[in-house]
């Protein structure tokens, strides 16, 4: 396997503890209607689900071994038969800001934190504007991103911190995930180091794969202003998954906007 095949494996590992996002994904679909096209589909962790769930799904990433999990696990899903009748899954190689917008989806996905992966401030206003693109009259956009708080950004300091230590039910491995995080607050830039150590069911040597990446954190504020340049009015700003008001204390910020 490559490393890129480690990676994706551990990506589902790492979410084993279900982040509770589906859910929300498929009432807001039950009241747009299809189809649903989701930004940075990864692994199809929602795409897989709601298309098995009869709706016509359309996933983009520039991750090649990702989507090939995401095309297995739906692979299995049309053996089993667990499809619903309409359901179809579309999975493209691309980058999500360079695919051909289309006004014809009903919901746009950008789950879990992704908007985080997007570089700065400009680049996540660019991509509501690319989901603004996409959408038809009547569908909804949603944008969902963590709010870490003043004790989680004091962890941002540097220090190695074990995650969790989990078997690999595909290699028979055992896994350990650490990570490191560095934060500036200036710039509300942190740099993640995150460091896989997997040792062979039969011992011997471990494998390692470091994963480094920028992320770029954003506030409620930014999102709203972002979706209004793109011509987005906010229509819910959920503060959890069930779409509880936004306020003081909330952890995280669901977006839920659609055109002007």
């Amino acid at each position: 396997m490559t490393v890129g095949d480690d990676l994706a494996r551990w990506y589902d590992l790492d979410l084993l503890d279900d982040p509770g996002d589906l859910d929300l994904y498929r009432a807001l679909a039950s009241r747009t209607g299809g189809p649903v096209l989701e930004l940075a589909v990864g692994t199809g962790r929602l795409a897989v689900p709601l298309a098995a769930g009869g709706l016509e799904v359309t996933g983009i990433d520039d991750d090649p071994t990702m989507l090939a999990r995401a095309r297995a696990r739906w692979a299995t899903e049309r053996r089993a038969r667990r499809v619903r009748r309409g359901g179809r899954l579309e999975l493209i190689e691309a980058d999500l800001f360079d695919v051909a917008p289309e006004p014809r989806f009903g919901l746009v996905i950008l789950a879990l934190n992704t908007c985080f992966l997007l570089g700065d401030a400009a680049r996540q206003a660019t991509a509501l504007a690319v989901m603004a693109r996409h959408l038809r009259r009547g569908g909804l956009a949603v944008v969902d991103a963590w709010l870490p708080s003043v004790d989680d950004l004091a962890l941002y300091d540097g220090r190695v911190v074990l995650e969790w230590v989990r078997d690999d039910p595909e290699t028979g491995q055992r896994v350990v995930k650490m990570g490191s995080a560095s934060y500036d607050p200036a710039t509300r830039r942190v740099e993640l180091t995150s460091i896989f150590d997997a040792a062979p069911p039969a011992g011997g040597p471990l494998n390692r794969h470091v994963r480094r990446d920028v992320l770029h954190l954003t506030s409620a504020a930014e999102l709203v202003r972002a979706a209004a340049d793109a011509g987005l009015a906010v229509i819910e700003l959920g503060g959890d998954y069930e779409l509880a008001p936004f306020g003081p204390g909330s952890s995280r910020v669901v977006l839920v906007a659609g055109l002007v």
